[in-house]
């Protein structure tokens, strides 16, 4: 069965797509069958793999109110093993017609268990807003992968995502658990960036990724080409640090 891994952080820009596209790009060239799919009605991770988002057929949208089956939504990248459920801005509108909605907090779950078997990873990249969205990825997710920018206020939104976190596993998804922090951004010019990653180490007790994201120039031009930064310029220190991250994430599980 398939891993579903929950990409989530509430802060915006903290490298959340960029890390949704890229670690399932570099786990997709490992050989692992992985598929992307995009909760966050921006659509940013479907554009970075080089899917048109207001030309698909069905999107998640259509999936989340029951007009498209899971199998329907599924596109095909141009990159070997990577497929997409894609996201446009129609999904923002999914959360006032879920009103009223019974067991809306499963919805993505009861679909994706259909496709389970047939992908080694799932990843979700999710809004970065705690929504009903992001709590549907946390249900239908194993574990959740959090971002943090090498920032002054990295540890401002930790705590309130760890506890949502915990609240989810209480009530909505009992296997749900913390797959790790990885820190994105990285400038090894400052001290910042130093103390920050310092700093959570000694304050969180969950799992850090020895694998930081450096700041790095091809990784944030990359998304505006449609490629995932292992095609774009795969010597990049970016892509090498997202291939070191699919190996840490690949022996976790073993």
């Amino acid at each position: 069965m398939g891993r579903v891994i929950a990409v989530a952080n509430q802060k915006g820009g903290v490298g959340k797509t960029t890390t949704a596209i890229n670690l399932s790009a570099a786990l997709a060239e490992k050989n692992k069958k992985v598929l992307l799919v995009d909760i966050d009605p921006q659509g940013n991770a479907t554009s970075g793999v080089g899917v048109e988002k207001n030309e698909v057929e069905n999107t998640i949208y259509d999936l989340i109110l029951g007009e498209a089956s899971i199998q329907d939504c599924i596109e095909y990248t141009e990159f070997e093993n990577l497929h997409l459920i894609p996201s446009n801005v129609d999904l923002a509108a999914a959360e006032i017609e879920l009103i009223g909605i019974p067991e809306k907090e499963f919805i993505i779950r009861k679909e994706v268990e259909k496709i389970k078997d047939k992908y080694d990873f799932i990843l979700i990249d999710c809004p970065p807003s705690l929504n009903l969205l992001t709590i549907n990825a946390m249900t239908t997710a194993d574990t959740v992968l959090v971002p943090i920018q090498c920032e002054y206020y990295a540890l401002e939104g930790l705590s309130q995502l760890i506890h949502t976190i915990n609240l989810v596993k209480e009530r909505l998804n009992p296997y749900l658990d913390i797959e790790g922090i990885v820190f994105t951004m990285f400038d090894a010019r400052t001290n910042l960036s130093l103390q920050v990653v310092e700093n959570v180490r000694a304050n969180v007790k969950q799992r850090v990724y020895s694998t930081i994201i450096p700041r790095n120039v091809r990784l944030a031009e990359a998304p505006s080409h449609g490629y995932p930064i292992t095609i774009y310029d795969s010597k990049s220190a970016g892509a090498e640090s997202y291939r070191a991250l699919a190996e840490e994430v690949i022996n976790r599980e073993e």
